[in-house]
């Protein structure tokens, strides 16, 4: 059951981390051990609700081949661990010169002590290292399917019409980064029921996702998520 509680949760650390696939050269994401991103969940109003963090714990090789491990963990609305800790160890591997990132691996820890079965498959997000404003990208998918005996569960997130517009200045809490604008279309699906949103984000290299703005079918601010802190 807290799987799928949180399930919400690391469906958007997999928004921030699946920057899966792309070249080394501009790695959208951290690289360096001891790396802290801090992230504030925000509503339309600009208010935290929560905050989540990255801490990067091993970096493996160099150049096109490393393997980044890292955990993600969940901190209440005044930044503290909440009760009990809600955290996850993850690993990204870089091999020459494609991240690859295994999305089973992602919830294993959540799962392993649970007689839930699940299965996760898709196709990863791909941020190309030379990506260029009117640029597009190829669509992605991530599929959930959680098996509790009694009670089966499918959700699916599909990320489409993803294009790059522009190369810009972005400023949040943890400074101003010089990031890659991305817009893309995201439709989930829980039990049968979609809903369709916008996202508009930006990445910088070597930092990874710096903000993100999530709008609903009629173009409204949904929620934001700014990183706070990096170092």
């Amino acid at each position: 059951m807290k799987t799928l509680i949180r399930f919400g949760f690391w469906m958007s650390i997999l928004v921030i981390a699946s920057v899966a696939k792309l070249q080394a050269q501009n790695t959208f994401f951290p690289t360096k051990v001891g790396a802290v991103l801090v992230y504030a969940q925000q509503d339309a109003k600009g208010k935290a609700k929560s905050y989540s963090k990255l801490s990067i714990k091993d970096v493996q090789g160099s150049g096109n081949n490393m393997t980044i491990s890292y955990v993600a963990e969940v901190l209440d609305k005044d930044r503290k661990p909440t009760n009990p800790p809600t955290e996850m160890p993850c690993k990204v591997v870089v091999k020459d010169g494609v991240v690859i990132l295994d999305m089973n691996q992602m919830f294993a820890g959540q799962i392993k002590d649970s007689q839930m079965k699940v299965d996760i498959t898709g196709m990863p997000m791909e941020l190309p290292g030379n990506l260029q404003p009117g640029q597009s990208l190829k669509d992605a998918d991530i599929t959930m399917s959680i098996d509790m005996g009694v009670m089966k569960m499918t959700t699916t997130m599909k990320m489409t019409d993803g294009k790059c517009l522009a190369i810009e200045d972005v400023t949040v809490p943890a400074g101003t980064f010089k990031c890659y604008k991305i817009t893309q279309t995201i439709t989930t699906t829980v039990m049968g029921k979609s809903v369709v949103s916008r996202s508009l984000s930006w990445y910088a290299p070597g930092t990874g996702q710096v903000k993100t703005e999530s709008y609903n079918d009629k173009d409204q601010l949904q929620s934001v998520m700014a990183l706070v802190e990096s170092n």
